[in-house]
């Protein structure tokens, strides 16, 4: 890829992000009567003024517009970010207990009061963000306390890594799933996944050498508990002594994995560790690219062993890929990752982007049929993936220029 090239595709992909994504979230998702945002969107924009709503999504659309006004200083974007931190102070924050409730709702009021460790996760990824690009001091005191509260509270100090899930009050919880089609296992890769993402961006602004040595730690349980060195695929869910629990392989987590885990090795900054690291990213890319890359360049959904078993192509994988193959690239300079990354953007573009309703599809089928029955906003479905996506992009082709 030459200059101009590359150059050409930063302007598609800030355009996308500033011309479609962002605005959407602004003008669509705002609840202006009760505060917050609205929990379910329909994929025809139709509200539904009765859904629950998660600190989950308040979290991930502050840390996309915090990031936004990082990269872009534009007032919009913090007036975003401002509204999604009272939010989740005001609405989600337990007051009495300390930490996020996992639902309220949709007029604010607590619901699932357990405290889901992934949404502390997000919730000190979003934090920290707020206070990387303004500054801002609570925020930051905020996301030192989530930290501490994961750390007191879900860190297995036997066997190692972090427990799902605690009661309101912090005691055990016995259902500790994520949503319905998860496993109650009590431990799992997502968490972790999330719990490292989080505290990397934490380490950023605040460099505190037991955050750096925990998130040592979560790495090595990454590495050696969660990875598998000989396929290259990360465990989805896992008893307390790290016993593989469930045989399916989520492709687009493992790509995740392989960018993130770069990622915070990065941040921690020891040498040998980020060596491991890169080799693991490299790794998994390879193993994602030869198993995983349908013909028309996008990544299938779900597998085991013997193979591909679910074929959809949702929209997060899709994004998330592209950065994990990108990553892979600047690792190794290998130029079928270069390709496999530019291929998944292009597909986001072509296929999952809605250039009639806004925002991007959740997910089309094989043949890239649009799966319209899914809402374009919801619990899950969030401004994070293909925002992060845009933003990580265009720094790394700038950078490789």
């Amino acid at each position: 890829m030459n200059a101009t090239q590359r150059t050409a595709l930063i302007q598609r992909i800030e355009a996308e992000l500033k011309g479609n994504i962002l605005p959407f979230w602004i003008k669509h998702v705002v609840d202006r009567e009760r505060g917050g945002f609205y929990g379910e969107i329909s994929h025809d924009l139709v509200v539904d003024r009765a859904a629950d709503r998660g600190a989950l999504l308040t979290s991930r659309i502050l840390w996309t517009y915090a990031s936004a006004y990082r990269h872009y200083r534009d007032p919009a974007h913090l007036e975003m970010a401002h509204w999604a931190y009272a939010d989740l102070v005001k609405t989600h924050w337990d007051s009495e207990f300390g930490g996020l409730f996992w639902s309220v709702t949709a007029d604010g009021r607590p619901k699932a009061t357990r405290k889901q460790i992934y949404g502390l996760a997000f919730g000190t990824y979003a934090m920290s963000e707020l206070h990387r690009a303004t500054g801002e001091q609570e925020p930051l005191e905020r996301a030192i306390t989530l930290y501490r509260l994961i750390e007191q509270h879900s860190r297995d100090r036997r066997h190692g890594g972090y427990f799902e899930a605690c009661k309101r009050d912090w005691s055990l919880e016995q259902d500790v799933r994520l949503s319905a089609i998860d496993l109650n296992e009590p431990k799992s890769q997502n968490t972790h996944l999330h719990v490292m993402e989080g505290y990397t961006n934490l380490l950023r602004v605040w460099p505190d050498p037991e955050l750096r040595s925990a998130q040592a730690e979560l790495l090595e349980v990454m590495l050696t508990r969660i990875l598998d060195p000989g396929t290259h695929h990360l465990g989805l869910f896992f008893n307390e002594t790290w016993e593989l629990r469930y045989p399916r392989i989520s492709y687009g987590h493992d790509i995740e994995a392989a960018w993130l885990l770069t990622e915070a090795a990065e941040v921690v900054g020891d040498p040998a560790l980020l060596a491991r690291v890169r080799k693991a990213a490299v790794d998994i890319a390879e193993t994602t690219l030869r198993e995983a890359i349908d013909s028309d360049g996008a990544l299938l959904y779900e597998g085991d062993a013997k193979g591909v078993i679910l074929t959809h192509k949702e929209w997060w994988p899709q994004a998330e890929a592209a950065v994990g193959f990108l990553n892979a690239y600047q690792i190794s300079g290998d130029e079928r990752f270069l390709t496999t990354a530019v291929g998944l953007w292009d597909f986001c573009e072509n296929h999952l982007v809605d250039r009639k309703g806004g925002e991007w599809l959740r997910c089309v089928t094989r043949d890239r049929v649009p799966c319209t029955e899914h809402p374009k906003v919801s619990f899950w479905k969030c401004p994070y993936h293909n925002g992060r996506t845009c933003m990580e992009l265009a720094d790394r082709l700038r950078a490789m220029s």
